[in-house]
């Protein structure tokens, strides 16, 4: 077996919000040996096979990436380029008309590409409604759990002690949804705010020997940036989205991502690069 699946098998799996979802047990691998997905034993859950691409090794843990967020996180990219590169074509037209012929045929085409993301935002937009929805229901599951355990505690049923076990491990999966949530909400926002009138081309400065080439011209840096390629910076280290013993946190803290109130819309988030291999 190589060492790629090795990373896998007997490795703990948790969501990206801290929640464990079970044991890896088994590679499913296509004809070429390539991993297609990994079996995770999920308790009475039963056996679940999780697309390989969702799934990140991140020290003794494999990280499982919810279908959505890769799906918003590259449409996001797609549409934020395609903007920039039509912003690009408007600006070069207007700094030179003779451009204009030239300049229009390209312009459909990335106006197509615009109207065919708008459908793909359309996807996504229901698929973050669908789980927000499923998160409520699961919100509204933990808290019922978390009444009734309250409601034993008061009439004697349980102790004090069982009581607070209760309360802390139903407290740390509804603080997970309110992450995930909050995630949810930033992208959808970020996909309503990514408009052309929004976005702005950052001007790159031109090397020693292109400066002359562009006085020339006439023609403007910022349009050299429409082909950049984004740097991606190395993965941040993952933090509990939880508070735990000291103890705990000697073992985990390294494990669990806690989302930022705000995303960077430079996306260089480490999973661009998971992003990148589809």
């Amino acid at each position: 077996m190589s060492e790629l699946k090795l990373e896998f098998v007997g490795k703990q799996v948790k969501d990206m919000y801290g929640t464990f979802m079970g044991k890896v047990v088994g590679i499913i691998t296509d004809t070429d040996g390539s991993i297609e997905s990994v079996g995770v034993d999920c308790g009475s859950s039963g056996l679940k096979q999780l697309p390989y691409e969702q799934l990140l090794v991140q020290g003794d843990y494999v990280i499982y990436i919810p279908r959505w967020r890769l799906d918003a996180q590259k449409i996001l990219r797609q549409k934020n380029l395609t903007l920039q590169r039509i912003k690009g074509l408007q600006d070069i037209v207007a700094e030179n008309d003779l451009m204009k012929d030239d300049a229009e045929l390209v312009y459909l085409k990335y106006e197509k590409r615009l109207h065919d993301l708008g459908e793909n935002e359309k996807s996504v937009n229901d698929k973050l409604e669908a789980r927000l929805d499923e998160l409520d229901t699961e919100n509204k599951s933990i808290k019922t759990v978390l009444f009734d355990a309250k409601l034993q505690f008061r009439s004697n049923e349980i102790t004090e002690e069982a009581y607070q076990q209760i309360s802390t491990h139903t407290n740390e999966l509804i603080e997970h949804i309110n992450i995930e949530k909050s995630e949810i909400n930033n992208v959808k926002m970020r996909l309503a705010q990514q408009t052309l009138e929004n976005i702005a081309l950052t001007p790159r400065l031109p090397s020693t020997q292109s400066t002359s080439k562009l006085k020339a011209t006439g023609e403007s840096s910022h349009s050299h940036q429409l082909e950049s390629t984004p740097t991606v910076s190395a993965p941040p280290q993952l933090v509990n989205a939880t508070e735990k013993t000291a103890a705990e946190n000697t073992n985990e803290d390294k494990i669990i991502t806690k989302p930022t109130k705000r995303e960077s819309d430079s996306d260089s988030s480490w999973l661009d690069q998971v992003i990148q291999n589809e």
